[in-house]
């Protein structure tokens, strides 16, 4: 059986429920798990805490995927182009720093391609971008009924007015990333 090197990313774009639908669509994307990061609470922190926007903790995704089929590149590109990275602490009208764009490298590799990414796409943007970029310190998984979201509930009102359109917006960009 032949042994993949899976890599990983983690990033923030607004709620998770619609950055996991996203790259749960991408070629050579494993696993996408939902989850929180960049806070200085101690403790794992929950859905209501981070809500709170007390924690400092962002809502963020964790992406689990193969080098050799998709780049860190192409995932950060996906990633900038399927959220607004030019609004600070909101996304549509969830506001709060809990829903900042943020991109948290793991090493320094990923830390250089990020800001190579970023500044390549920034003429693209009529506003400066305002994504974060640190370094990866603790990720927490979020609860269990927040993992898989849209695919367990796309009938849902946030699902069908926020996700949607998000998802069809990702079909018409990056068609050629997509699984099957």
């Amino acid at each position: 059986m032949e042994r993949k090197n899976f890599e990983q990313m983690t990033v923030g774009g607004g709620c998770f429920w619609c950055t996991e639908a996203i790259f749960d669509q991408i070629k050579g994307v494993e696993k996408v798990v939902s989850g929180y990061s960049g806070g200085s609470v101690p403790g794992t922190p929950t859905y209501r805490e981070v809500c709170s926007g007390l924690t400092g903790h962002a809502e963020v995704i964790q992406v689990t995927y193969d080098p050799a089929v998709v780049s860190f590149e192409d995932l950060l590109v996906i990633f900038m182009t399927s959220h607004d990275p030019t609004t600070l602490n909101r996304q549509g009208a969830d506001r709060g720093t809990q829903y900042r764009s943020v991109i948290f490298y793991h090493n320094k590799n990923q830390k250089q391609i990020a800001e190579k990414v970023l500044n390549e796409m920034a003429p693209y943007y009529e506003n400066p971008i305002v994504t974060e970029l640190s370094p990866l310190q603790k990720f927490y998984p979020a609860e269990v009924n927040h993992q898989n979201y849209y695919a367990n509930n796309p009938s849902q009102g946030y699902c069908t007015a926020v996700i949607l359109p998000k998802l069809a917006r990702l079909r018409q960009m990056h068609l050629n990333k997509l699984k099957q």
